[in-house]
């Protein structure tokens, strides 16, 4: 059926990956599986649970009946008691231990959490991906020169290489920060409808140190070293906000790495990936648009404005819980992280299949290369006895001459023969040569690569070995 709207984050951009972890199998039968975490415990702490009850708990995990559910959920209004009648009647042996003790947060925010730490474990992948891929490209460019700009105006040359070490640079400040929000993600636990455990402390007569030991097997279960030291109903919604926090901050990586791409496409200078049969334009057939690009700094502001929504929630609870959360949550953080992968795709598709145009690049520099000797002709002259200020004044008289013969007659820039005729400058074709030598504008541009490669992103490429040779996936 294609009457009915479609996510285009599932139809066109996100990955099949994240599309799975955020889809209805995956939560609900994480659910399930956090309700078998919690009666193996509570069996395992002494509560009358049998295995029988719990084995029939696990042959029933993945088996979910949706139209059951949803008939359950139109008549009770109640998702969490839905999928409880639901699994009870797959489970019927099972049926009075299910969900004992705990609250609809303990299946919904745990799952979150869970969803959360593996959609961040697929980002991970991405972005060391990301970065190994800006490194090799930056090392093969190391000491191609380009004109660099300041405002956009063309400015001291650096290399293509130095160039992409900044955009490498700014995604691993986004690993650093998606590492440590992974390391400090904890699971909600189970403490009951107001954040007390005061159900569980009556399940186990009293027992505050088997309530305690029934968080942490439970966590054990689902891969976390801890719960949430206290909670409301549900984990603070500032986790929430420091997750999208991350993303939101990828997001502005690649959308000043991809704006920069599309500025230098615009000069010819580079050319995201090209398919043979792809088309530009349907009017002009001989365009290229930097659709990637486009696409990137599209989804990426997309990402960074949901940001705002969790920072919102976070700031709008009501003591121990409200519900206005919830339709929120549904909709900002399943499509931060669909996006987001989408994003990551394309930059390392950009960049493994992208081309630079050196030639281009000489061109450029070329013309501009006459005002940016003239401070180098400067500092020769005043090292040979001349006037600092005259000869500042001669080049500045100058160079307005020559902007003017640029922009208002399209000529070539002719600084350099307007300055040769100046006898307080001694300029030869000789020394001329020597000035124009492009090693002696680009700095330390190659070797800045290289350190960087060297001592930033090499350490962080070896430290993730085992996510690399990820390859750009559809949707490209």
């Amino acid at each position: 059926m294609k009457d009915r709207y479609e996510n285009p984050l599932c139809s066109r951009y996100a990955s099949d990956e994240m599309q799975h972890i955020f889809s209805p199998d995956f939560k609900f039968s994480t659910w399930r599986r956090l309700w078998i975490a919690l009666a193996e415990s509570e069996r395992e702490l002494g509560l009358p649970i049998t295995e029988e009850q719990i084995d029939e708990m696990r042959r029933h995990v993945e088996d979910i009946d949706y139209e059951k559910a949803a008939e359950y959920e139109h008549k009770l209004r109640h998702d969490v008691m839905a999928h409880v009648h639901t699994y009870g009647e797959a489970c019927p042996l099972a049926r009075p231990i299910i969900h004992l003790g705990a609250t609809s947060c303990y299946v919904g925010d745990n799952t979150d959490i869970i969803q959360m730490r593996d959609g961040l474990l697929v980002i991970k992948k991405l972005l060391v991906n990301a970065v190994a891929a800006l490194a090799d490209f930056a090392r093969e460019h190391k000491d191609v020169p380009t004109l660099a700009y300041t405002h956009f105006q063309a400015a001291q040359p650096t290399t293509v290489g130095k160039r992409a070490t900044l955009w490498a640079q700014d995604f691993i400040m986004d690993l650093e920060r998606l590492d440590f929000e992974l390391a400090h993600l904890k699971l909600l636990g189970c403490k009951g409808t107001t954040g007390t455990g005061a159900s569980f402390l009556e399940l186990f007569s009293g027992d505050h140190e088997k309530v305690k030991k029934l968080e942490s097997m439970i966590a054990e279960k689902m891969g976390f070293t801890e719960c949430m030291a206290v909670s409301g109903q549900t984990y603070s919604r500032k986790v929430d906000s420091f997750v999208l926090n991350v993303l939101a901050g990828i997001a502005q990586s690649a959308s000043k790495m991809a704006t920069d791409i599309r500025l230098l496409a615009h000069m010819k200078e580079f050319d995201e990936p090209f398919e043979s049969s792809q088309i530009g334009s349907s009017a002009m057939a001989y365009k290229r648009n930097p659709m990637r690009c486009e696409r990137v700094v599209s989804l990426s502001r997309y990402v960074i404005n949901t940001s705002k929504n969790a920072a919102d929630t976070a700031a709008s609870q009501w003591l121990e819980r409200t519900l206005d959360d919830s339709a929120n949550r549904r909709i900002s953080i399943p499509e931060s992280f669909l996006a987001t992968d989408a994003i990551l795709t394309l930059i390392i598709n950009v960049i493994k299949g992208g081309r630079i145009y050196p030639k281009v690049m000489e061109k450029h520099l070329s013309e501009e290369l006459p005002f940016m000797a003239s401070e180098n002709i400067l500092m020769d002259a005043v090292s040979r006895g001349g006037d600092r200020q005259e000869l500042h004044e001669a080049i500045r008289r100058n160079s307005q001459v020559a902007a003017a013969h640029v922009k208002l007659e399209g000529r070539e820039n002719d600084l350099l023969e307007l300055l040769m005729a100046e006898p307080a400058f001694g300029l030869t074709e000789e020394s001329l040569r020597e000035t124009l030598d492009i090693r002696k504008f680009v700095g330390r541009a190659p070797e800045q690569t290289e350190e960087f490669l060297r001592d930033v992103a090499g350490p962080v490429i070896e430290e993730n070995r085992d996510l690399l040779g990820l390859e750009a996936k559809v949707n490209v």
